[in-house]
């Protein structure tokens, strides 16, 4: 079904094509870094969502932001990690928490208020690693 789809629309080949070039050769480090790329521009699409009233493309939007923080958030490494990983892992919880009462409340700004934070966290963890 899935392969069928992929025929019928070239868009999301397109998509699927170029998700897999991004993936395809990438570390550990620059996975992390693509799923707080990805994550900041869901986010943002569903702040304009919300500021335009398209309440359908908000909702896609915001959903696959959650669906990104959960990645993030499984991607933890508790044991190495230690008290870095629980903060974040807190920190995960709470921004879905936000986005979830944005959604109900249609705030793009506490949207916003959680790109801002997930930002400073996307350019430290970028710092760390170099950028790959």
């Amino acid at each position: 079904m899935y392969a069928s789809r992929l025929a019928r629309d070239p868009a999301e080949t397109y998509r699927h094509v170029d998700l897999a070039s991004r993936v395809g050769g990438a570390s550990p480090h620059g996975l992390v870094t693509l799923l707080f790329e990805d994550l900041l521009r869901e986010l943002r699409l569903g702040a304009r969502a919300i500021d335009r009233g398209d309440f359908a493309d908000k909702s896609a939007r915001l959903t696959k932001a959650l669906a990104l923080l959960f990645a993030l958030e499984a991607g933890l490494d508790f044991e190495r990690g230690g008290s870095v990983a629980e903060t974040l892992s807190r920190f995960y919880r709470g921004a879905r928490e936000t986005i979830l009462r944005a959604s109900v409340e249609n705030d793009a700004a506490a949207v916003r208020d959680v790109i801002a934070n997930v930002g400073e966290i996307a350019d430290s963890w970028k710092a760390i690693g170099g950028g790959a």
